[in-house]
């Protein structure tokens, strides 16, 4: 049958599922020393990508990616958890009406950072600063991508909560899937904005396509915008 080729959007869909989940451990085993979660939200934004076009393997990608990124994505983490803690505290504790307009502006800066200093510290090679800024750049400037990245960890959130309330038995499976498939989701996106600063033409896979906005041509334009046009260089296992 057709959609069970090795092939075909189904099998492809369920292989990115699978590596998702396997993504997923990996990042929740190398964030157990907590100061290195942001190192495993990096690795896992590159070895998503690179298990999404089919090249080298999962594991390896995983490993290699961590040990490029541990140092400013620690840095970025020292900020991004610290932060994140405190909003956390201010929300329960800070119970007063005149802070809501404040907690809700720093949840947003937040997020937005959150959703794309990960993927940026993954895929290009800019200084720590720069590429605090270019989260902030693009995630205002792709206001879609970054409203849809939301979006997603979003949905996933609320189908852990469902799950608590509703149906318990549905929870080992959501954290199985986890953050990594939320990651992986999330790659499609990522790409489509990053493609005219990669200058690359993506012929080696049909998925490389789709990813970088379906087209087989590089963007004449790549290398224009000075945001990150250093990519990091491309390894196969």
């Amino acid at each position: 049958m057709h959609f069970l080729s090795p092939d075909s959007p189904f099998m492809r869909g369920l292989s990115n599922l699978v590596d998702a989940i396997w993504i997923n451990i990996l990042m929740l085993v190398t964030s157990i020393p907590v100061i290195t979660i942001g190192a495993a939200l990096s690795s896992g934004h590159d070895a998503a990508r690179r298990a999404i076009i089919g090249e080298g393997h999962v594991t390896s990608n995983y490993f290699r990616a961590f040990r490029q990124n541990f140092a400013k994505s620690t840095l970025m983490w020292l900020i991004f958890g610290p932060v994140a803690a405190g909003l956390g505290a201010a929300w329960i504790f800070l119970q007063i009406t005149p802070l809501l307009i404040p907690k809700f502006a720093f949840t947003i800066v937040w997020i937005i950072g959150f959703e794309w200093v990960w993927a940026l510290q993954a895929r290009f090679e800019n200084s720590f600063g720069r590429t605090l800024g270019n989260a902030y750049v693009f995630g205002v400037s792709h206001i879609v991508a970054t409203l849809g990245m939301v979006a997603i960890d979003a949905v996933y959130l609320a189908l852990i909560a469902a799950c608590w309330w509703y149906m318990p038995q549905g929870l080992f499976l959501l954290l199985l899937m986890g953050y990594g498939t939320c990651v992986m989701l999330h790659i499609p996106l990522l790409e489509r904005v990053f493609a005219p600063y990669t200058r690359q033409s993506a012929t080696t896979h049909d998925d490389a396509n789709w990813l970088n906005g379906g087209s087989n041509q590089p963007d004449s334009t790549a290398g224009t915008d000075n945001h990150a046009v250093d990519v990091k260089s491309e390894q196969h296992a």
